[in-house]
């Protein structure tokens, strides 16, 4: 599959000049219909089998780099850095812009990990929210996997020192396992720019903290997104002290408990629905278990779409 990369400046933010990158799959087809995929947390657009599978059903796809991740950083940026989730806002409409600029009319937003969380919050009061009509999330991130002390006292206080001083840092506690699992270049089998997607030594800066737990806050409040909403994750999680090959069919990054219970709190259209044997990015599992991933994608839109035809004719 090949892409087309566009850089679209942004206004300026604190840090100075802002760019977002719109990635779009060059394809044949004849549709009005387009996904929009949304990276997650230390990551950028790799998934190129993702994007084959939809174009292949039928949709036009779409991706976007956040400002400061992927091709969107800058150097004079800090890396993966952000005060609040509303900061993306804008750039999702822009790239929602480009696909009704392309004469697409339903647009699925898919997020994953992160962008799972954003995608919700934008669905929920984002400014082109009423031109989505669906979404679809990949494990997405609605809560914190740590321990209550961590939740309730830490992350607050890593908050509160983030006013005083927006680039305190600390070392990121994402599990190093997660990497090795799926770099090619380790035990996994996707090949990936390590310098856009590291697999390790990222600071955590508590102002992006401040920002997931404000984001997650939301969550929890009730975000009744009015489109149909798609959860996928794991059927379980694994918080591994040594290497084991169960870490290639578990979540080993989030509580797939906190994704169930918080599903409906999306919205009254949520979905739930757990893939056995799957990792964090279920796109990423082995084959067999992307592929039921995947299909399960394909008969929750089946099912969208007669729920439509029937509403309409009535």
């Amino acid at each position: 599959m090949e892409y087309l990369y566009r850089t679209i400046t942004m206004p300026n933010d604190y840090e100075g000049k802002v760019i977002v990158t719109v990635i779009k799959a060059k394809d044949q087809i004849v549709s009005t219909k387009a996904v929009l995929y949304i990276h997650g947390y230390l990551d950028y657009f790799f998934q190129n089998h993702v994007a084959q599978y939809f174009v292949e059903r039928g949709f036009h796809f779409y991706a976007v780099e956040l400002r400061k991740y992927g091709h969107s950083y800058l150097k004079h940026q800090h890396f993966n850095y952000c005060r609040d989730m509303k900061e993306y806002y804008p750039d999702i409409s822009k790239c929602i812009e480009e696909i009704i600029n392309d004469g697409n009319k339903e647009i699925i937003l898919l997020g994953h990990s992160t962008g799972g969380l954003l995608a919700s919050l934008y669905a929920s009061e984002g400014y082109l929210k009423d031109k989505i009509s669906k979404v679809i999330l990949n494990s997405p991130f609605l809560k914190f996997n740590t321990s209550l002390f961590k939740r309730t006292i830490m992350i607050p206080l890593a908050g509160l020192a983030s006013k005083l001083y927006p680039y305190a840092k600390k070392r990121n506690e994402i599990s190093p396992f997660y990497g090795e699992s799926i770099y090619i270049g380790l035990r996994g089998e996707w090949d990936f720019d390590t310098s856009l997607k590291p697999l390790g030594n990222s600071p955590l800066y508590f102002a992006w903290l401040q920002a997931i737990a404000k984001a997650h806050r939301k969550i929890q409040k009730g975000l009744n997104i009015d489109v149909p909403v798609l959860v996928l994750s794991s059927d379980h999680s694994l918080h591994p002290k040594r290497w084991t090959d169960e870490i290639k069919r578990s979540d080993i990054v989030l509580n797939v408990k906190h994704i169930r219970k918080l599903s409906p709190d999306l919205g009254p259209c949520a979905t739930y629905i757990s893939i056995k044997n799957g990792i964090h990015d279920l796109f990423l599992s082995e084959k067999k278990v992307r592929e039921n991933a995947l299909e399960a994608i394909s008969e929750w839109l089946q099912k969208q779409d007669i729920c439509s035809e029937q509403t309409s004719s009535e």
